[in-house]
């Protein structure tokens, strides 16, 4: 199974982790199954920002974004060229290690 290593983010994962995936589940499910408790607002149906993630490694094994999650990635905080929304995000065969931002605009949560 397809590894997702989480850099440290102070609130979400002070330790960093590494988690199992399965292939073809979105980061976002394989990090909430695994007790990461990234924001995800809109309840996974690409309608806002709050689970955006930088994929530092292993980028080029995701699908290409689509047009509707393009035009929420321009919207989100710390946007990098890596950037996708971790609901949108499906896991394939590589490893990936992600970094979660450490603001999000969850105006909720605020």
């Amino acid at each position: 199974m397809p590894q997702i290593i989480v850099l440290p983010h102070a609130e979400i994962a002070p330790e960093g982790a590494s988690v199992e995936a399965k292939k073809g589940e979105t980061v976002c499910d394989a990090l909430l199954r695994n007790h990461i408790d990234i924001d995800h607002a809109c309840e996974k149906s690409c309608a806002c920002t709050t689970c955006h993630i930088v994929v530092r490694e292993g980028f080029e094994s995701l699908s290409e974004a689509d047009e509707l999650e393009e035009d929420y990635l321009d919207k989100a905080w710390g946007l990098e060229p890596e950037s996708r929304l971790s609901c949108q995000a499906f896991v394939a065969d590589a490893d990936l290690v992600v970094e979660i931002p450490k603001y999000t605009i969850n105006h909720a949560r605020e």
